[in-house]
């Protein structure tokens, strides 16, 4: 099979790397990719938001398998247009991927539906949500925008004073964007985050193994939101207890909402839980895998990933097993100095070749580019991912923390303390 894949983060290297494995990803193909990704697969430089660009050239080259990696494509309807020329897609179509695209949409969609989560009313109007949370605000509150942003536009408001400035931050400044035009106001809700993607066919709905991020700067949650600065699997939170309630009053019960709403959803669909004392609740939906979830995530997948894949698109999900290894893994992420605000790129990276070979670890790349002389140099503020398997966690943790140093660049920081919530 000839496969494309859309994007060019450590979840794409990810991807690629794991479709790599399979006896029938004969040659693999990634727009816009990056340095990591270029050592296996052909990176094509065309924005994984050119949605006409990327289906010409998927219909020049004949793809027998378009994968999906980023959600800015799927808001846009990148599947619908690639369907549209009957050319096979990995993803869901932009009606579906809207459980991500807008959070008013998600919370209704719950409320609707009996599917648990945090209390919550919608605001598009700066005024009316100041106002309501003068009358009603208890603290701390959760400030969502609605669209969008990175991973980034939910703040987390101490005080009435930090949530009437968080207001302006999303609605009036417009710090991310028309994102913010419209604001969900939620109830803080407590526990432990946890994350679990699933593969998912329009009927059926298969969770992959859990996870957890770690979505602060600094060490012991300090710092500001990032897109994600390492994260682990399996979480040791995740009991057995919590998975059953999950599967009875979350996974099965969302996609058939969808179902029920006539936006059949067909992909990776991510849901973001909180374990609270009354049992799992919903955060967030994601219509795509999660990053950097996915770099411990499909390590510990042992099925052919094409052929969950293709079993998704083609409604057979429920007919194919998919088994995962029983042990642990952690990503720990190398960031740029200054990221998430402010950020140099173009510093050469060192020691990349130390981790060649090692058994169980990987490298993933998320913001790296080749230089013509062949340096591989920064190019993000998450700029890569160090990936250690083991037999559990903790013998994981020290096998990424063991050989972290190896690799260097100028203004490197990461956190120490990945895996150990």
């Amino acid at each position: 099979m000839k496969i494309l894949v859309v994007g060019g983060g450590g979840r794409e290297h990810a991807i690629v790397w794991k479709l790599a494995q399979s006896p029938k990803a004969d040659k693999i193909y990634c727009a816009p990719g990056n340095a990591g990704i270029e050592q296996i697969a052909e990176c094509v430089p065309i924005k994984a938001t050119d949605i006409e660009a990327l289906a010409d050239f998927a219909e020049k080259e004949k793809f027998d398998l378009t994968v999906i990696g980023m959600d800015d494509p799927l808001m846009l309807g990148i599947v619908d247009e690639f369907q549209k020329r009957n050319l096979r897609v990995f993803g869901p179509e932009q009606k579906a991927a809207l459980i991500e695209g807008s959070k008013v949409f998600s919370k209704n969609l719950m409320k609707k539906y009996g599917i648990p989560t945090a209390a919550y009313e919608e605001f598009t109007d700066p005024d009316e949500a100041k106002n309501y949370l003068r009358k009603n605000g208890k603290y701390p509150i959760v400030l969502k925008a609605d669209g969008l942003a990175l991973g980034k536009g939910v703040l987390i408001c101490e005080s009435e004073e930090d949530a009437l400035s968080g207001v302006d931050e999303i609605m009036v400044d417009q710090k991310f964007g028309a994102a913010g035009n419209k604001m969900v106001v939620e109830e803080f809700l407590t526990g432990q985050e946890v994350s679990v993607l699933s593969f998912c066919d329009g009927k059926c709905v298969k969770p992959m193994v859990s996870a957890q991020d770690h979505k602060r700067a600094f060490d012991h949650d300090q710092g500001l939101n990032t897109g994600g600065m390492g994260t682990f699997s399996p979480s040791q939170y995740y009991t057995k207890e919590y998975e059953k309630q999950a599967e009875e009053q979350i996974f099965q019960k969302t996609v058939d909402a969808m179902n029920a709403e006539g936006r059949t959803f067909k992909g990776i669909l991510y849901f973001g839980l909180m374990l609270t004392k009354d049992g799992p609740k919903v955060l967030e939906y994601n219509a795509r895998f999660g990053d950097p979830e996915t770099q411990v995530v499909l390590p510990r997948l042992k099925t052919d990933l094409v052929d969950v894949f293709e079993a998704c698109i083609d409604g057979t999900l429920e007919e194919l097993p998919i088994e995962w290894d029983d042990g642990a893994a952690v990503c720990v992420v190398l960031a740029s100095g200054g990221y998430p605000v402010s950020y140099k790129k173009g510093y050469p990276i060192e020691g990349l070749d130390k981790l060649e070979g090692k058994e169980d670890m990987m490298v993933f790349h998320a913001g790296t580019k080749k230089e013509p002389d062949g340096t591989i140099v920064t190019n993000g503020g998450r700029v890569l991912g160090v990936v250690a398997k083991a037999k559990t966690l903790d013998a994981a943790i020290e096998k990424a923390y063991d050989h972290i140093d190896d690799i260097t660049f100028t203004d490197v920081f990461y956190r120490h303390d990945i895996g150990r919530k």
